[in-house]
């Protein structure tokens, strides 16, 4: 599996297009672009419609980062009134080693607008939509609300020095500021980050330039028992402080919370024949956990029973890149294939044989990251190395009648292709190298992903908790 970034400077690209007036061009039926199916044509270029997005923001901090984690704050649940603000950690892939740094995120006025999922021509005529599309150019142009306020989003950042590379970073679910970073170095460490999260919460200028230097700090616990790098690791969910590391010598090691530090078994569980690459706790079992490897299975694990696992499966017939436990249906775990396909397993027959019940090929390269949605157990975000962040529902079949009777209301303004999975709600492009993506758990609908040229913080403007009704 390709893991690296390339190590340069991110710049931040623009993914608007000059507006143009109507008049100038000819009015004709949007048409849906197929990566990997259709070709731009010398002088083409694609734009992004920022009418697909409820919000849509871009930004770079520097070094790329491979991984980051959205941190839990106490701002409240459900969260759907913007502007938004959050807070996240990241590591930086620099390219040497003494300039990498883990940095605490605090992004404020995240601004956005809801839009309707069927557009206002069902019902006010045509003039509805070209007036819509006119004020989102306006607004994207000016970036400045009705009430002239910015509506770009506030960067405050704080960083820890940080010596190699991150390969991935975790926050932990009960306590956010306790975060753990995988480096290339070969070392696991486990860090306090509370008196910078502190510091973005209680101001609102602390980091705003993005500049200040990473500060010096001593990790709670540095962990070099691995024989090598890695890059799987996982909080438990049900147990504060519990935590699993794996590495590229297919070895895994569980962590055990001990009087404000951790104990770390020195004898590894093995099943693995190969890299260990990612690592789920059960969202229903307290001692029960997943692995997946480049041997192509996923295994499953009782730390209560042995060394070994519980169970073994063959999942793809390539490297098994990432996985993801349904926290809301725990029966259902995915998995994202280095040929680019992704699967969802049914826990409950795997025992009977194949436990597979649904399967994508969509991707045509190596799926980098997958995660199910916090809110909607059919849902889950997918991103892969050519360069798509796709949204499915599962829940989702063909039905030729629905589809007729939308596209008469909408009056064919897109053309949909007819061989994409009806389960594919929503394609996200414009980043380069997408590395990971993660939902938040308190804004429902909002996805954050980063690659080579940065982060992208979006919502799309058909993932709803609660679809409207058609006719209504």
């Amino acid at each position: 599996m390709v893991r690296s970034i390339n190590p340069k400077k991110a710049k931040r690209k623009n993914k608007k297009g000059e507006a143009s007036s109507s008049s100038s061009v000819p009015s004709m039926p949007t048409r849906v672009w197929q990566p990997g199916v259709d070709k731009l044509e010398e002088g083409e270029e694609l734009q992004c419609d920022p009418s697909a997005y409820n919000s849509l923001h871009g930004f770079h901090v520097g070094w790329p980062c491979l991984s980051f984690d959205i941190l839990g704050d106490k701002l409240g649940l459900n969260r759907t009134e913007f502007p938004h603000t959050l807070y996240m950690v990241a590591g930086t892939q620099a390219e040497k080693a003494p300039l990498n740094s883990i940095g605490l995120f605090k992004i404020s006025n995240v601004s956005g607008k809801r839009r309707d999922v069927v557009p206002k021509t069902v019902v006010n005529g045509d003039d509805a939509m070209e007036d819509e599309d006119d004020e989102d150019e306006d607004s994207d142009s000016d970036e400045e609300s009705e009430d002239g306020a910015s509506t770009t989003p506030i960067i405050q950042v704080r960083r820890v020095a940080h010596h190699g590379c991150v390969n991935r970073i975790r926050a932990m679910p009960q306590n956010p500021h306790i975060c753990v970073s995988w480096a290339d170095s070969g070392h696991v460490q486990v860090w306090d980050m509370s008196s910078h999260l502190n510091a973005l919460a209680e101001s609102e200028t602390e980091g705003k330039d993005g500049t200040s230097p990473a500060l010096n700090q001593a990790p709670l616990v540095n962990f070099s028992g691995h024989k090598d790098e890695g890059y799987a690791i996982d909080w438990s969910p049900a147990t504060a402080g519990r935590l699993l590391s794996g590495d590229c010598m297919s070895m895994i090691h569980l962590w055990e919370p001990a009087s404000g530090s951790w104990t770390v078994d020195p004898i590894p569980l093995t099943g693995h024949t190969a890299s260990v690459e990612d690592l789920q706790w059960s969202p229903a079992e307290a001692n029960v956990f997943a692995s997946c490897s480049v041997d192509g299975t996923i295994a499953l694990w009782d730390v209560r029973v042995g060394k070994t696992p519980a169970l073994s499966f063959k999942a793809h017939n390539a490297d098994v890149n990432v996985i993801s436990w349904n926290r809301l249906a725990s029966c259902m775990l995915a998995s994202g294939s280095d040929d680019g396909a992704f699967s969802i397993h049914d826990l409950r027959v795997i025992k009977e044989g194949d436990a597979k019940v649904a399967h994508f090929e969509y991707h045509k390269h190596p799926i980098t990251s997958i995660e199910w949605s916090a809110h909607e157990s059919s849902t889950l975000a997918v991103s892969s190395g050519d360069n798509q962040l796709t949204i499915w529902d599962l829940s989702l079949e063909k039905d030729e009648e629905e589809e007729a009777e939308f596209k008469a209301q909408t009056k064919e303004y897109v053309n949909t292709p007819q061989d994409l999975p009806p389960q594919l709600l929503f394609v996200h492009q414009g980043q380069k190298d997408l590395k990971e993506l993660h939902w938040h758990n308190q804004i429902p609908g909002m996805i954050i992903s980063t690659a080579e040229d940065g982060f992208n913080i979006l919502m799309p403007y058909n993932i709803q908790n609660t679809l409207p009704d058609l006719a209504a």
